[in-house]
């Protein structure tokens, strides 16, 4: 058996694993006839958005396309087409699925919290074994049939496109309506967040599917197949001739899977109190063991692909020529990704949980006003990114020291290996938002709340800490990509030294620096201007429609829905063009020197952007229920208080950072590299 067949099969088995797990979800009760009808109602929103969405990116997508058939060929359009549609299936079925899971958790915490623990993970499970399941996949059947680097850089492209695409679309979607939901109701009507007579609670229900759930399977998995294109390219480009070397990558990959199906066994929680501290303890079960098993097996592979220069296996994998070296480092190498995957999700967690002293911090401020609540805000945001930059630069160091340049690759590997587990614990936040937000609204008791807030509440953090693990895992990615870029410029004879004297190589990392803060901009001013809409609409509804607050009138939901879907649909297409458009202009004006330039560029000022704003804006949303929760002693005065309405203001601020602008970055990191790599030939 090949390499590539055990990873087909292995995709294969993952795909067949969420399958499974959906139809284990769709068999569950979703519950009373409203309970219904509000969950049809988010699931209609939800796909009338996506539909309308991916035929915009489909436009956009045959453009592109045509272009790169007559420039580059027809190999690396199949992979374009090949990489985009199976980011738009996974982001598609992981939505459907969510949508399901939303009701059924809400009834099942009728049941316990263990039960409604339990669907709420196996929902999230479904997006993230079909995210890696798709993506190895597709890398494998390229790489096994073609043997076509450009078709693998094609896989990229397109997955990355759609990723931005729906990074973009869903965020800006998902923050517009829920900022005009907080600003009128939450601040102006003074009505809880899923209240029923809030005209903006569906779309601010479906914002969350489409959003966090589709945006981060298409952003997953076009980090995860790019890391192992990345790999690939490197390791061709390093050991010309030794095959093993493309195929530890790809070999690593489908050992994790493995490893992350039978560490999806090891999340549970028993009954009792839904205390965040035993949810989450919880949750890091499953991804403790998978990282364990993983690691096992990597040292297995390494064993097996590397060893004496020129020596060919005989034994689970004939006739591939080895790695020529000492598998230890190797596995070591692999091993910085998996700590660097730990060490990310902790601090992370530090600087998002209600427990630790940043979002302790910000919500002290709020009891001075919103001023404070901001000023507080902004600096824990900044803040986060130093740790992170610590972890990701040594770790990268490392891995240089124990293996070289492929080293790295293989630490961004290893890191991204883990796909599965980590997008699973993150659709589990979107996933109890929902659950609660239906239970509100049907007006479930107060002891099935008391299950779904806590649920939703360690959700804020399970979705922060996979957009951090996304990032830095970004930033390993891209630092593979520009090696891999370098060694194609010096294929073709260019130079390949970036000198800080070359004024060229300054141009491009200033216009490279520029890029995330206008693309940043864009999208948060789209998620104003939305916002802004749904705030006068909702207005309008209160003060026209008579009997909405005491309940005699029903909202008219489709209104706000409208809104925000024609808002996300015309706003993402110029910030997901900008840079493509300005990679081919400084590649193709400015030449190879400033386009390298622009890749430093992008790399350092995203990263540190990306994760200021993911981190920054979980704070916020987790100070502002930290004073709802009213602890003893705190001095908050709970919802309703002076502090209250500053840590909203502070939340409002923070949305278009975590759920928008900030992860949007990391696919564009990986566009502008991707479209590097493309440009080389006519460079």
């Amino acid at each position: 058996m090949s390499v590539e067949n055990f990873a087909i099969i292995t995709s294969v088995v993952s795909i067949a694993f969420a399958l499974w797990l959906r139809w284990s979800i769709q068999k569950e009760s979703d519950g009373s006839e409203e309970m219904t009808a509000i969950a049809t109602a988010i699931r209609e929103g939800s796909r009338a958005f996506l539909k309308r969405q991916f035929t915009s990116v489909l436009v956009v997508g045959i453009i592109v396309g045509a272009i790169l058939w007559l420039f580059l060929g027809e190999m690396v359009v199949l992979g374009f087409a090949s990489g985009a549609a199976a980011s738009a299936l996974a982001a598609y079925i992981g939505m459907q699925t969510a949508v399901m899971a939303n009701s059924r958790v809400a009834e099942a915490a009728k049941s316990g919290l263990q039960k409604a623990f339990g669907m709420a993970f196996r929902g999230g499970s479904v997006t993230g074994f079909l995210v890696v399941g798709l993506g190895l996949l597709v890398v494998s059947i390229f790489w096994k049939f073609t043997g076509n680097l450009s078709a693998l850089i094609g896989i990229g492209f397109g997955g990355s496109l759609i990723s931005v695409f729906s990074r973009l679309g869903g965020g800006i979607y998902t923050k517009a309506a829920d900022v005009g939901a907080d600003l009128v109701g939450k601040t102006e009507a003074g009505i809880p967040e899923d209240d029923p007579r809030n005209p903006a609670v569906i779309a601010d229900l479906v914002g969350d599917n489409v959003g966090d759930c589709a945006g981060m399977a298409a952003d997953l998995f076009e980090t995860y197949a790019v890391t192992l294109i990345a790999g690939i390219l490197l390791g061709s480009g390093i050991f010309a001739g030794a095959g093993a070397a493309t195929a530890l990558p790809i070999f690593f990959g489908a050992l994790a899977v493995w490893a992350s199906m039978i560490g999806f066994w090891f999340v549970k929680i028993g009954e009792g109190k839904a205390d965040a501290g035993r949810v989450m303890a919880g949750l890091y079960k499953g991804l403790i063991a998978a990282g364990l098993l993983s690691a096992a097996a990597f040292w297995w592979a390494s064993r097996l692909l590397v060893s004496a220069p020129g020596s060919v296996s005989n034994g689970y994998f004939r006739d591939i020529v080895k790695i020529p070296g000492n598998p230890s480092k190797y596995f070591m190498a692999s091993l910085v990704g998996l700590a660097v995957t730990i060490l990310m999700v902790v601090i992370t967690e530090y600087y998002t949980s209600k427990k630790y002293r940043p979002v302790k911090a910000i919500a002290e401020s709020s009891k001075s006003g919103h001023g404070t609540n901001i000023i507080i805000g902004l600096a824990m945001s900044l803040e986060s990114t130093a740790m992170p930059a610590v972890v990701i630069s040594l770790g990268a160091y490392a891995a240089y020291n124990f293996a070289g340049l492929y080293g790295i690759a293989l630490a961004a590997v290893s890191m991204l290996s883990m796909t599965g587990i980590v997008v699973a614990i993150d659709s589990f936040g979107p996933i109890t938002d929902n659950a609660g937000g239906i239970a509100e609204m049907a007006g479930l008791s107060k002891e099935v709340r008391d299950i779904t807030d806590p649920l939703d509440a360690v959700g804020n953090t399970t979705k922060a800490v996979t957009k951090g693990y996304a990032i830095a895992s970004a930033g390993l990615a891209a630092m593979v990509l520009f090696a891999a870029y370098s060694a194609d410029l010096a294929k073709d004879g260019f130079s390949t030294a970036f000198s800080l004297s070359d004024p060229l190589v300054i141009t491009g990392i200033f216009l490279g620096g520029m890029l995330p803060y206008i693309f940043a901009s864009i999208a948060m001013r789209a998620v104003g201007s939305a916002s802004g809409a749904v705030v006068l609409e909702v207005r309008r509804q209160f003060k026209e429609i008579k009997g909405i607050m005491n309940g005699t009138a029903k909202p008219d939901y489709a209104a706000a829905v409208d809104i925000v879907t024609k808002a996300a649909l015309h706003e993402m297409i110029i910030p997901a063009l900008l840079p493509i458009a300005i990679t081919i202009i400084v590649g193709l004006w400015l030449g190879p020197q400033a386009l390298g330039g622009l890749l430093i560029g992008v790399i350092v000022t995203g990263l540190f952007l990306a994760l200021s704003m993911t981190s920054g804006g979980a704070a916020w949303d987790n100070a502002k229920k930290y004073i709802e929760e009213d602890p003893p002693g705190g001095g908050f005065g709970g919802k309703g208080s002076d502090a209250h309405k500053a840590a909203v203001t502070g939340d409002t601020v923070g949305d278009p950072y975590k759920d928008t602008a900030g992860p949007a970055i990391n696919p564009m990191i990986k566009v502008v590299n991707i479209v590097a790599l493309l440009l080389i030939p006519f460079l």
